[in-house]
């Protein structure tokens, strides 16, 4: 069966994503979800799940918890704030990213897979600075 994490869940509407270890995203409503993991389901929770062919593409069935993303105490989060010389590098990095997907759009091509690859862990980093 494949594995992946929760790429997004939105409890209220009832679906979201899941990333494949090795494949595209999957669509999964809560239907295919454990009683009650709807509630509880985070972005990066390692999940197991089987793949059906569904109107708009493939879809998750049966999905099956692995292991919970990690939460963290208030305590912890302060403690793992970045110092703003890092933050300042980052979010520097960030911009020069996104200057090249924006020049690659108005030339009328789409980021590539390697360029994604390297924005999205950089655009998630800055995210979790904010959450904290």
């Amino acid at each position: 069966m494949p594995t992946g994490k929760v790429k997004w869940f939105d409890a209220t509407k009832g679906f979201g994503f899941l990333s494949q270890d090795d494949g595209p995203d999957v669509y999964v409503h809560a239907d295919a979800l454990p009683e009650g993991a709807a509630k509880t389901l985070k972005a990066g929770t390692r999940v197991e799940f089987g793949i059906a062919q569904g109107r708009r593409g493939e879809q998750a069935l049966s999905v099956t918890v692995l292991e919970r993303s990690p939460s963290v105490s208030g305590r912890q989060r302060a403690a793992k704030r970045r110092k703003p010389e890092e933050m300042e590098l980052i979010v520097e990095n960030v911009i020069k990213l996104l200057d090249d997907i924006r020049d690659g759009y108005a030339q009328g091509r789409p980021p590539t897979r390697e360029l994604a690859k390297k924005v999205s862990p950089a655009l998630r980093q800055i995210a979790d600075e904010f959450e904290l």
